[in-house]
């Protein structure tokens, strides 16, 4: 029972507000929602940061409950993602991870290699180019959330692929959010 103990102090040390890790379905989304906002609510966080929060939060959310693959965690075989909400000092740090397919990774890595090569005018031009084409993908995306949670938080969105077998990788994603302007 000490790793729950354990596992305490480690969030404590992480400034980890919500964590969740599992399945995700549009109803868990839901309530992953309600229990950041209550947090931040709490916090007496002004209403323009908790509007970027909650915005890169959903971009998140809906990047996983669209594209995450299932994968056996150990013989378990189950979809597993993560999702993370931390505040540290003058900033929220939200962080997820879940199952790609392998062939997708570079792809994704140059598309976000190229989000963060761009200005605030550039994150902007694309975002009305892409809108503009109005092209779908087959999970009914455009493209437009790593642009739209480049926008909100203004900083580079951090990323990583880690190897989890021949035909999958595990994609992290940490999007940082100012609580002062940036």
């Amino acid at each position: 029972m000490k790793y729950i103990y354990d596992l305490h102090r480690i969030m404590l040390r992480q400034n980890l507000i919500l964590v969740y890790e599992g399945e995700f379905t549009q109803e868990i989304t839901k309530s992953v929602l309600a229990m950041a906002e209550r947090n931040m609510d709490a916090f007496g966080e002004e209403a323009a940061i908790k509007r970027k929060v909650f915005n890169v939060m959903v971009e998140c959310l809906q990047n996983i409950c669209k594209h995450a693959e299932a994968y056996d965690t150990d013989g378990y075989g189950r979809n597993s993602a993560i999702f993370m909400i931390g505040k540290h000092n003058n900033e929220y740090i939200i962080t997820s991870g879940n199952a790609i397919p392998q062939d997708r990774v570079e792809e994704l890595s140059a598309r976000l290699e190229h989000i963060n090569s761009l200005d605030k005018e550039g994150l902007k031009n694309l975002y009305k180019e892409i809108i503009k084409k109005g092209e779908l993908s087959s999970k009914g995306g455009a493209g437009l959330g790593f642009i739209d949670m480049a926008r909100k938080s203004g900083h580079k969105l951090r990323y990583d692929f880690e190897p989890i077998n021949d035909s999958l990788a595990f994609f992290s994603l940490r999007t940082t959010i100012s609580r002062t302007n940036s």
